[in-house]
């Protein structure tokens, strides 16, 4: 097994819990000396620094959410001053305003050691030559992987996204062993290595460090099997710090949060009461060593749950399970909750079923449907119409079964969904609801 800094990972649960308090009591006392929508929330809960006496009373705390960030846009929430604010990144603010995000030196440091920590427990080394593909910008996810990995001193390509053929070439010129990018855009560069005619063999790549949207357990196989890599999930969100709050090991038994930076509950997203470890809901997230930017129980909106035993590989920090999706992903159809992740895993056990594929929803009448276009090989494609009919009727059977509902199964060539170079759009909801 691999570790960065292993008297940190393998902490025993008692001296971890200890570190959480205090930091935790930390950063209880400066939100409230520093950011006035924290002191105005926690005397509106009737909450006082000297409440939090121990980990179970961070129930007691308000919760922080994306709308928290607007309303204070765009430095509301920070606990310096600009002058000790050395870095700021940005959501894009399609739909609304952006969320912004701030760090001080200090997190700079804290988050290039978080990536290095899980850059390492995927197999990276300073040998590494890591070609990184996610976007650079105000994007975090770019950045923060660059210095994770400039930090255990591999060698990083910083191809950011797009421009897939030039990044093949990379790949080949350049001997990468390890990629990070999203899970969608990797199946592509895939596609346009096969019309390149390169194979997997042709390349030094070992392993991928693929996040920022969902993916299951069924892509994984599709990704490891088709480039012939290892392929690893890491968890992170801007507001929180970015990538590297959560990382699989090379168990792959669940991602391991960071828990001497980050404290994780999970809660039934309607009554907002914690649940039980193993029971999935929503991930919420306090940070305990953030200065710029503390945030307090975030409701990241992720679907999980949570393992507090120790792993095989040793690591004594609480994993996570692959995120499900996003409660904002969802969609609500006759009163059943799908998310993509769901979809995805059924068409993947589907013989000559690609893994792209569309979920529209529309309202006809008073009646909710669900259509799913699936990509299909180009061999079946070209076959006889009775053949993908079948096909049609086994998948609309598969798509019943596990998911309670029925839904209208269209066929479609290949490479005619479009295809995305960052998190892949996979709904279309056009119902006015």
């Amino acid at each position: 097994m691999s570790y960065w800094d292993k008297e940190k990972e393998c902490m025993p649960r008692e001296q971890l819990r200890e570190l959480q308090l205090r930091r935790l009591k930390e950063t209880v006392y400066r939100v409230y000396a520093f950011v006035p929508a924290y002191k105005a929330k926690m005397d509106q809960a009737g909450i006082r620094p000297d409440d939090i006496k121990c980990l179970e009373d961070l129930e007691k705390l308000p919760f922080t959410t994306k709308q928290d960030l607007r309303d204070n846009y765009p430095f509301g929430l920070f606990a310096l001053p600009m002058s000790e604010v050395v870095r700021i990144h940005s959501s894009s603010g399609t739909t609304g305003k952006p969320t912004v995000v701030g760090y001080s030196k200090k997190d700079i440091d804290t988050w290039s050691e978080l990536m290095a920590r899980a850059l390492t427990s995927a197999g990276a080394t300073r040998y590494s030559v890591i070609q990184n593909a996610y976007g650079y910008g105000l994007f975090t996810g770019g950045l923060g992987v660059h210095y994770g990995a400039e930090k255990i001193g591999a060698s990083v390509i910083p191809s950011s996204g797009g421009n897939t053929k030039r990044q093949i070439m990379l790949m080949q010129d350049f001997g990468t062993t390890e990629l990070t990018c999203t899970p969608s855009y990797v199946l592509f560069m895939y596609e346009i290595m096969q019309e390149m005619g390169i194979e997997p063999a042709d390349l030094k790549l070992k392993a991928g460090i693929f996040g920022a949207e969902p993916w299951s357990e069924n892509m994984r196989r599709e990704i490891e099997n088709k480039l012939k890599i290892k392929a690893y999930d890491i968890y992170g969100l801007s507001e929180v710090i970015g990538p590297g709050v959560a990382i699989e090991c090379a168990c792959k038994q669940g991602l391991h949060i960071a828990e001497d930076h980050f404290i994780a509950e999970v809660i039934d997203p309607l009554s907002e009461k914690v649940l039980d470890d193993g029971s999935q809901g929503e991930l919420v997230i306090t940070t305990i060593s953030k200065e710029a930017l503390p945030i307090i129980r975030y409701r990241t909106r992720d679907l999980t749950a949570l393992d507090r035993n120790i792993c095989d590989c040793g690591r004594t920090h609480t994993r996570m399970r692959k995120v499900l999706g996003r409660s904002d992903d969802m969609v609500i159809i006759r009163g059943v909750n799908v998310f993509p992740s769901m979809v995805e895993s059924v068409l993947l056990n589907i013989p000559g079923v690609e893994p792209h594929y569309l979920l529209i929803v529309e309202r006809k009448g008073n009646l909710d449907q669900l259509e799913v276009q699936v990509e299909v090989s180009e061999k079946l494609f070209s076959d006889e119409v009775r053949k993908l009919e079948e096909l049609g009727a086994v998948i609309g059977k598969e798509m019943e079964s596990a998911l309670g509902i029925n839904a209208k199964i269209r066929l479609v060539e290949p490479k005619s969904i479009q295809r995305s170079e960052g998190k892949a759009k996979r709904v279309i909801d056009r119902r006015n609801i």
